[in-house]
């Protein structure tokens, strides 16, 4: 079975659940999106939430079937299994974004963590040296961020999207701030539609 996918995915965008300074920028059909800054980028990183009516297997199943992940994803153009070995997971991803961003692509390392209440958590980093470059493609060098998946009932999750990346090469910076908005919400609210028809 294919593990830790994605998740994904993916794309762009530390981890710092912690972090006190995380503003509120989106706040609308259940979906909440907080920014901060990161201390080692000029790219802010979000923290999308939303609770849905799905159970955390279900949505973990969403998750692995790649060929479905690609497609609630925010910008997966396409997305592949590499390697699995134990709970990590290697995917190769690439994006379609808006002109006149170039496509990126981005080989993700998602490592999974199960806690003693059933949360899943999902690590994500890049690793841009697992497979060799593509031509025509800017490899993402730098990315981190998880999936937390937190039961809340028999068929309620909490779901909590984080990311930071760079995104390298030239980004336009009305691309780059619509992305840290728009990657949760729309990822979210796809993921949710796609959850909540599953028997």
């Amino acid at each position: 079975m294919n593990r830790c996918l994605l998740l994904a995915i993916v794309l762009f965008s530390t981890c710092a659940l912690a972090s006190d300074d995380w503003k509120l920028a989106y706040d609308r059909e259940g979906i909440r999106v907080y920014l901060a800054s990161a201390s080692d980028s000029p790219y802010q990183q979000f923290r999308g939430v939303s609770t849905m009516k799905a159970s955390v297997r279900t949505l973990t199943d969403l998750q692995e079937n790649l060929r479905v992940a690609c497609k609630w994803l925010y910008a997966c153009e396409q997305m592949r299994l590499l390697e699995v070995d134990g709970d990590t997971t290697w995917v190769y991803l690439t994006t379609d974004l808006p002109w006149p961003t170039l496509p990126r692509d981005i080989v993700l390392k998602v490592t999974s963590e199960r806690l003693d209440d059933g949360t899943l958590v999902r690590h994500l980093s890049a690793d841009p040296r697992k497979v060799p470059e593509e031509n025509g493609l800017i490899r993402v060098q730098r990315l981190s961020g998880e999936w937390v998946m937190k039961p809340l009932g028999e068929r309620q999750t909490e779901v909590t999207y984080q990311l930071q990346a760079d995104p390298a090469g030239d980004v336009p910076g009305w691309l780059a701030n619509r992305f840290v908005v728009d990657a949760p919400v729309v990822t979210l609210r796809t993921l949710r539609a796609v959850a909540e028809r599953q028997p």
